[in-house]
């Protein structure tokens, strides 16, 4: 595992020996952030779920100007503060021991604020359900921020149930057993309205 791509290219990242630490394989992380382009650089991003911090550290590397790193597992926490420490990417990066819930709560409560927001929870919990309807109900990102889950496909029904308000699908793509849906935070929809549906995730 290691960045892909930007200031710190190249370098190798550490991953916890957790049980339920997902971290994202190269190909999956360079094909994100082709999709994300340019809206990285000078962007405000949540890494949510952080596990080894892959996520947030490549896009600090490609010019994100913060992340703010959660994760509650101690050892996973200090993977994320090496990984910094090698990348030399640090300055700008918030590391948070923190429940999720809990941070999303305290956090939409002191009015934060994010452009981009992954989530990847642990698998077949219905974390990924939870944090996106939290993040509906009291959003911290602005109208046209992004929120990417990040699931197993066999977790994709418990998605497709939700009642979302503000959080609009508009793609997803398929990579092998990852799965990543795209929500962008659209205007509170009326009541009755519908929206278009993502085109079908497709293999990459």
């Amino acid at each position: 595992m290691r960045v892909v791509s930007g200031i710190a290219k190249g370098r190798k990242l550490k991953a916890p020996k957790t049980p339920g630490t997902r971290p994202v394989m190269d190909r999956v992380k360079t094909a994100l952030f082709d999709i994300l382009s340019g809206d990285v650089r000078d962007s405000r991003m949540l890494d949510l779920f952080a596990g080894t911090g892959g996520i947030g550290i490549e896009a600090l590397s490609r010019g994100a100007a913060s992340v703010t790193f959660i994760e509650l597992g101690a050892e996973a926490l200090r993977c994320v503060q090496e990984n910094l420490a090698i990348t030399g990417l640090a300055r700008n990066a918030e590391v948070l021991r923190a429940d999720a819930f809990q941070f999303l709560e305290q956090a939409a409560a002191n009015g934060r604020r994010y452009d981009i927001i992954y989530v990847a929870p642990p698998q077949y919990k219905g974390m990924a359900a939870r944090a996106l309807t939290q993040l509906d109900a009291a959003p911290l990102t602005d109208p046209g921020g992004l929120v990417i889950a990040q699931i197993d496909p066999r977790e994709r029904t418990t998605l497709d149930t939700l009642a979302l308000t503000r959080l609009r699908p508009v793609d997803e793509r398929r990579y092998g057993s990852t799965l990543l849906i795209f929500y962008e935070h659209a205007e509170e929809l009326r009541a009755g309205a519908t929206e278009d549906q993502p085109a079908p995730a497709s293999e990459e």
